[in-house]
């Protein structure tokens, strides 16, 4: 190949894994990109929201995923995930297997001068039982 050749892998290379549209991104957000890992049966996070939009890619292992309304469900290694943020509590997170880790990273939009990450007390949780999937919801 001569050094004036161009490349046509280009067109050809993009595989697209998700599309969303996002109900808001907050005035003057920041993308913020993270990546988390969870030993071998970690619960994850506890319950929490986010301020804004977050997409996510499980680069190994199996992640549970569970947001406000939603059954949850396995996210595997190369396999997406988004959540809207705002109001919606984000339920689960955690390794779906005691033999692996999980590694996963996420890209959220953030609020300005907000954590990126707000835990949701047990009042709260108890008061929006009603909203969580009957799958999952307390008895």
């Amino acid at each position: 190949m001569s050094n004036n050749a161009r490349s046509q892998a280009w067109q050809t290379a993009v595989t697209v894994l998700q599309e969303a549209r996002p109900p808001f991104v907050p005035q003057d957000a920041h993308a913020m990109t993270i990546v988390i890992e969870y030993p071998p049966g970690d619960p994850g996070a506890p319950p929490h929201r986010h301020s804004g939009p977050a997409f996510g890619y499980v680069l190994a292992g199996e992640m549970v995923f569970e947001l406000e309304g939603e059954p949850p469900r396995v996210v595997r290694a190369g396999e997406v995930f988004w959540e809207p943020g705002g109001d919606v509590i984000h339920y689960q997170d955690g390794n779906h297997r005691d033999d692996v880790p999980v590694r996963f990273t996420v890209t959220m939009f953030c609020a300005p001068d907000t954590p990126m990450l707000t835990l949701v007390d047990e009042d709260e949780l108890a008061r929006r039982a009603g909203r969580r999937h009957p799958a999952q919801a307390p008895a």
